[in-house]
Protein backbone atom coordinates (compact mmCIF):
# COMPACT_ATOMS: atom_id res chain seq x y z
CA UNK A 1 0.00 0.00 0.00
CA UNK A 2 1.04 3.07 -0.87
CA UNK A 3 2.02 5.94 2.17
CA UNK A 4 1.03 8.42 0.39
CA UNK A 5 -2.63 7.44 -0.39
CA UNK A 6 -3.26 6.71 3.23
CA UNK A 7 -5.71 8.93 4.44
CA UNK A 8 -5.18 11.51 8.11
CA UNK A 9 -7.71 13.12 9.29
CA UNK A 10 -8.28 16.59 8.18
CA UNK A 11 -7.66 19.18 10.13
CA UNK A 12 -10.74 21.88 11.33
CA UNK A 13 -11.11 25.01 11.44
CA UNK A 14 -10.89 26.65 14.81
CA UNK A 15 -13.34 29.42 15.56
CA UNK A 16 -14.66 30.63 18.89
CA UNK A 17 -17.91 33.30 18.78
CA UNK A 18 -18.64 35.11 22.10
CA UNK A 19 -21.78 37.14 22.15
CA UNK A 20 -22.75 39.38 24.77
CA UNK A 21 -21.22 36.85 27.59
CA UNK A 22 -23.68 34.91 27.87
CA UNK A 23 -23.79 32.80 24.45
CA UNK A 24 -21.04 31.18 22.63
CA UNK A 25 -20.58 29.19 19.81
CA UNK A 26 -17.27 26.90 19.26
CA UNK A 27 -16.47 25.00 16.00
CA UNK A 28 -13.23 23.12 15.82
CA UNK A 29 -14.14 20.93 18.87
CA UNK A 30 -12.71 17.58 19.13
CA UNK A 31 -13.92 16.51 22.57
CA UNK A 32 -15.88 17.62 26.12
CA UNK A 33 -13.64 16.78 29.02
CA UNK A 34 -15.60 17.75 31.16
CA UNK A 35 -18.62 20.47 31.60
CA UNK A 36 -20.40 21.19 35.09
CA UNK A 37 -22.34 24.68 35.82
CA UNK A 38 -18.76 26.42 36.80
CA UNK A 39 -16.45 25.39 34.47
CA UNK A 40 -16.55 23.70 30.95
CA UNK A 41 -13.29 22.00 29.42
CA UNK A 42 -13.14 21.26 25.58
CA UNK A 43 -10.28 19.53 23.50
CA UNK A 44 -10.06 21.68 20.41
CA UNK A 45 -7.83 21.48 17.22
CA UNK A 46 -6.04 24.67 18.71
CA UNK A 47 -5.38 23.35 22.47
CA UNK A 48 -6.99 22.52 25.39
CA UNK A 49 -10.01 25.21 26.22
CA UNK A 50 -11.39 26.57 29.51
CA UNK A 51 -14.59 28.30 29.95
CA UNK A 52 -15.28 29.10 33.24
CA UNK A 53 -18.47 31.22 34.87
CA UNK A 54 -21.73 30.46 36.31
CA UNK A 55 -24.97 28.89 35.30
CA UNK A 56 -22.99 27.32 32.07
CA UNK A 57 -25.18 24.79 30.23
CA UNK A 58 -23.75 23.14 26.79
CA UNK A 59 -27.04 23.68 24.24
CA UNK A 60 -26.20 21.49 21.56
CA UNK A 61 -23.26 19.13 21.00
CA UNK A 62 -22.13 17.92 17.91
CA UNK A 63 -19.08 16.10 17.57
CA UNK A 64 -19.11 14.87 14.41
CA UNK A 65 -19.19 18.73 12.55
CA UNK A 66 -16.74 19.64 16.16
CA UNK A 67 -19.57 22.11 16.91
CA UNK A 68 -20.69 23.38 20.82
CA UNK A 69 -23.19 25.91 21.83
CA UNK A 70 -22.59 27.32 25.24
CA UNK A 71 -24.85 29.51 27.19
CA UNK A 72 -24.80 31.50 30.87
CA UNK A 73 -22.53 33.69 32.41
CA UNK A 74 -19.18 33.56 30.90
CA UNK A 75 -16.18 34.87 33.29
CA UNK A 76 -13.20 33.77 31.59
CA UNK A 77 -12.07 31.89 28.48
CA UNK A 78 -8.29 30.31 28.70
CA UNK A 79 -6.37 28.64 26.00
CA UNK A 80 -3.55 25.52 26.88
CA UNK A 81 -1.59 24.28 24.13
CA UNK A 82 -1.50 20.89 25.89
CA UNK A 83 -3.84 18.27 23.65
CA UNK A 84 -5.33 15.37 25.73
CA UNK A 85 -3.91 12.33 23.53
CA UNK A 86 -0.24 13.34 24.10
CA UNK A 87 -0.54 13.50 28.24
CA UNK A 88 -2.98 10.25 28.58
CA UNK A 89 -1.26 9.19 31.91
CA UNK A 90 -1.34 12.85 33.69
CA UNK A 91 -4.26 13.91 35.06
CA UNK A 92 -6.03 16.54 33.84
CA UNK A 93 -5.04 19.51 36.46
CA UNK A 94 -1.67 18.47 36.03
CA UNK A 95 -1.89 18.89 32.37
CA UNK A 96 -3.91 22.18 32.41
CA UNK A 97 -1.54 23.94 34.87
CA UNK A 98 2.30 22.70 33.74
Amino acid sequence: MDERNVSKPAMRGHKLVLNNRTASLVTGVKDVLSFDLNEVLLETEQGMLMVKGTDLHVNRLSLEKGEVDLSGNIDSIAYSDVHAEQKQGENLFARLFR
